[in-house]
C-alpha cells in the first residue's frame, strides 16, 4: 500500500464538504435564522436509507482496534438516471476519519480502479462494488480489504451538481489550456443528457462557470494527472460553492437545501447530523492522502 500525503488546510477541507459538511453550513444558516425544528424539517428531503449493520462486513476484533474513530464513506456516482441505490459506478471514494477524541479528520481518496477482493466476485476494481451491491456492498469491500470499521456514507450523483452551481448563480474556476480541449466535448454530452443548452468555453484563464460547464470540468479526466487530477478538479468545484454558500442568505441558503437534499442518499439520520452543527467547528483536517494498491 502506497499513501502519498498531501497539503493539509481548509482546501482540503473541501473534499468531505462532498456532501455532509456542505449540509451543516447550509442547514447551521438556515437554523441560525428559523430555528433547528425548521432544519429537522428540512431534513426529512434526504433519502434516508436505515442499513443493517450487521449486513456490512468487518473483519474480527477491527472493531475494538478502531474504538474511538468514526469513518464515513463518501460516494460520488456518475448515474445518468439518478439511481443512487445501486446499478452505478461509485467513480468517487472519499474516507472521512474523524478522531473522536481530538476532533482531527483525516481523509483519504481511494482511486476508482484500485483493485479489492469484492464478496462473491473476486478481484475487481473497487468502483464496481457500488454498482453490484451498492453502499453496503461498498463498504464491506473496503472494510474486509484495508481492515476498516465502515458503517456509515453519503452518496451523491454528480449530476446534481448542475443545479447546485446554478443556484449559488456559478462558480469561479481557473481553465487551462490543456482543459480547454476536452472541456467542451463533456459540455456536449451532459446537454444531451440533462436537456440544458450551455455554451462552449472559449478562452482559457479564470472565469464563472455554469452548472453544465463546472460538472464538464470536473468530468475531465485525459490530461497531466490523469484520475487524481480528475479528483482535484471535484474538489475545487464543491469548494468554490462553498466559499459561495457561507456568503448566502437564509433565504438563499433555504433555495439550496432544497436543490441539494433530495440528491443525498445516506443512512446517516436527521437528528445524527443536527447533533454535528455544533461540532463543526471544532472539527480540523490534520492529513490528506491518496491511496493506492
Amino acid at each position: 500500500m502506497n499513501e502519498t500525503k498531501k497539503k493539509s488546510g481548509l482546501r482540503t477541507f473541501g473534499k468531505v464538504i462532498l456532501v455532509l459538511v456542505l449540509i451543516l453550513i447550509i442547514l447551521l444558516g438556515i437554523g441560525a435564522g428559523v430555528g433547528v425544528w425548521y432544519v429537522h424539517d428540512k431534513l426529512g428531503r434526504l433519502n434516508y436509507v436505515d442499513i443493517d449493520e450487521s449486513e456490512i462486513e468487518v473483519n474480527t476484533g477491527i472493531d475494538k482496534d478502531l474504538k474511538g474513530y468514526r469513518t464515513i464513506a463518501i460516494f460520488g456516482v456518475d448515474s445518468r438516471n439518478n439511481e443512487l441505490v445501486k446499478g452505478t459506478r461509485s467513480d468517487c471514494i472519499i474516507l472521512a476519519t474523524i478522531n473522536e477524541n481530538t476532533k482531527e479528520v483525516n481523509l483519504t481518496s481511494v482511486y476508482r480502479d484500485t483493485y479489492l477482493e469484492i464478496t462473491g466476485r473476486d478481484l475487481d476494481k473497487i468502483t464496481h462494488a457500488y454498482a453490484y451491491g451498492g453502499a453496503t456492498l461498498a463498504m464491506s469491500t473496503l472494510n474486509t480489504n484495508l481492515d476498516l470499521n465502515i458503517k456509515e456514507f453519503v452518496t451523491v450523483n454528480f449530476e446534481s451538481v448542475v443545479d447546485i452551481v446554478n443556484a449559488v448563480g456559478g462558480v469561479n474556476i481557473n481553465i487551462t489550456s490543456a482543459e480547454l480541449q476536452y472541456i467542451n466535448g463533456y459540455i456536449d454530452e451532459i446537454n444531451r443528457v440533462t436537456g440544458n443548452n450551455a455554451s462552449h468555453i472559449s478562452k482559457v484563464g479564470n472565469q464563472n462557470l455554469n452548472g453544465v460547464q463546472a460538472l464538464a470540468y470536473g468530468r475531465i479526466r485525459y490530461t497531466a494527472g490523469g484520475d487524481y487530477k480528475r479528483t482535484e478538479r471535484m474538489r475545487d468545484i464543491m469548494m468554490a460553492v462553498v466559499n459561495k454558500a457561507k456568503r448566502m442568505s437564509v433565504s438563499q441558503l433555504n433555495a439550496l437545501a432544497d436543490k441539494l437534499l433530495p440528491v443525498v442518499y445516506t443512512n446517516i439520520n436527521a437528528n445524527e447530523i443536527i447533533s454535528l452543527i455544533p461540532q463543526l467547528a471544532t472539527y480540523k483536517i490534520t492529513d490528506s492522502t491518496r491511496m493506492a494498491i
